[in-house]
């Protein structure tokens, strides 16, 4: 039997965070926090598969986040969403080993596709793409 998936969320709007939590809580554990420094503190010596951070939190933003949580050992996915997208630097996503970005207003079935995607098991016998 397999694990079920936790997605960590990291967004200071209410409303994406109920959202979030209805479209991915049928298939996945979703733990939605508003402020950076929560996630950070739950995080630590706790497992999660995916972090999905705003890059616009309150105290510092999401690829700030994403870089202190790959400090303290985080190994999971990490994916930011924004309504700023000139404001991140892909080079940094790459340094924190961030595999996506989505632009709000969120495209719900791009982004459910793509956790799905993130998160499906791999089978080591598949060749690499």
């Amino acid at each position: 039997m397999t694990a079920i998936k936790k997605i960590v969320l990291v967004d200071d709007d209410e409303t994406i965070r109920k959202t979030f939590t209805l479209l991915l809580g049928k298939k996945y554990r979703v733990v939605s926090l508003k402020d950076p420094r929560q996630a950070l503190s739950q995080l630590k010596g706790a497992r999660a598969d995916l972090v999905i951070a705003d890059y616009k939190l309150p105290f510092f933003n999401g690829m700030e986040l994403i870089k202190k949580l790959r400090e303290n050992g985080f190994e999971g996915e990490a994916m930011l969403i924004t309504a700023h997208p000139d404001e991140v630097r892909t080079q940094d996503m790459g340094r924190f080993a961030i595999s996506h970005f989505f632009v709000k207003p969120l495209d719900l079935n791009d982004l459910n596709l793509s956790i799905d995607r993130v998160l499906q098991p791999k089978n080591p016998l598949e060749p690499a793409a």
